[in-house]
């Protein structure tokens, strides 16, 4: 779906080159907070000693599913994705039929090698754009982890989906087999930086899209957004977060633009230079929201993420908890008995 840097993911995947920031008080004064000083893993399964921390041995309670499947490719995107193209797919589409019975036989051949599998209770789909696969492929990843692992009644199950992706029929459908979490795929709310960036989607797409989940009752559903973008003023960050405020979410995650060599902006641009905000006008930029989005009460309780009370993504805090994890398909990692791979 999105994604640009992934800062409270870190955990999840590789690791890449970074912008050269001067870390400042305030970022100091998060990461201690919130990462808590894991001790270092292994990132390399043939390792044979794990790192001595006594949650590596707990059996994981959260799986990651990839669906690596999208309309187009973001200017900003280096993950593993397959192009669909303009339409909307269809059931028969073999690009994702046969990933899916192939992500099956993947979780179903998984060893745990622990002596008792508690019930999944955190179910992540990320992209991608999950939301282009239809219910009834998404029902049956669901019932295969069931089948496997266990679901816990009351999991949360997160899905990513992007505007112009799904309507009411397709969302009721997923509530109806368990989704009850939505990460909205917004990333900013004026036209020329959603176009700049090479989203599929346009402005109408979005309130469209803050529509329908309101009208099927999503109650847990998240903004994204992107700082940082090529041209974005101050003026335009503070009007994306106040229509995001307006939309009521009870979640916000924001993440800074990160420029990745292979991409379409690692072609046009270089980190620090124009059009791209220079690294005070970033730090501004979160700034401004940390300020906004706690002005009218939400919870900074991640370095890039923002809840009302009670709505923290429970799945995202197995990785900063430094929890082992299940992770399936193309460009997920799994991390068991304290080894990455």
């Amino acid at each position: 779906m999105l994604k640009s840097t992934l800062v409270p993911i870190l955990s999840t995947f590789p690791t890449k080159p970074k912008r050269l920031f001067t870390k400042l008080p305030w970022q100091t004064i998060i990461t201690n907070t919130y990462t808590q000083s894991p001790q270092p893993v292994h990132q390399n399964a043939s390792l044979t000693t794990p790192a001595p921390l006594h949650q590596h041995h707990h059996p994981p309670t959260s799986a990651y599913i990839h669906l690596p499947f999208c309309r187009k490719r973001c200017h900003y995107c280096d993950f593993p994705i397959v192009a669909l193209g303009s339409t909307n797919p269809t059931d028969n589409d073999p690009r994702i039929s046969n990933y899916i019975e192939l992500l099956q036989r993947e979780i179903v051949s998984t060893r745990s090698d622990f002596d008792t599998t508690p019930p999944l209770e955190t179910v992540f789909f990320g992209g991608g754009t999950p939301s282009l696969v239809s219910p009834r492929m998404v029902l049956s990843i669901l019932d295969t982890l069931r089948v496997k692992f266990g679901v816990c009644e009351g999991a949360e199950i997160s899905m990513e989906m992007d505007p112009g992706t799904f309507d009411y029929r397709k969302v009721k459908d997923l509530m109806g087999m368990g989704v009850n979490r939505v990460s909205l795929g917004v990333q900013a709310f004026q036209e020329e930086l959603l176009k700049s960036c090479g989203r599929a989607h346009g402005v109408r797409e979005v309130y469209e899209a803050i529509e329908i989940l309101g009208s099927c009752g999503v109650e847990n559903w998240s903004v994204d957004l992107i700082s940082s973008l090529p041209h974005q003023t101050p003026q335009m960050w503070e009007e994306s977060l106040r229509l995001t405020i307006e939309a009521r979410p009870k979640h916000v995650s924001v993440y800074d633009l990160q420029v990745e060599q292979g991409t379409k902006f690692g072609v046009l641009y270089t980190p620090g230079e124009f059009p791209l905000p220079c690294e005070t006008q970033s730090a501004e930029f979160y700034q401004m929201a940390s300020r906004m989005l706690t002005d009218v009460g939400y919870r900074h309780y991640e370095i890039s993420s923002y809840c009302e009370d009670g709505y923290e993504c429970k799945h995202n805090y197995t990785y900063w908890k430094n929890k082992p994890f299940y992770a399936f398909g193309l460009g997920s990692a799994s991390y068991l008995n304290g080894k990455r791979f």
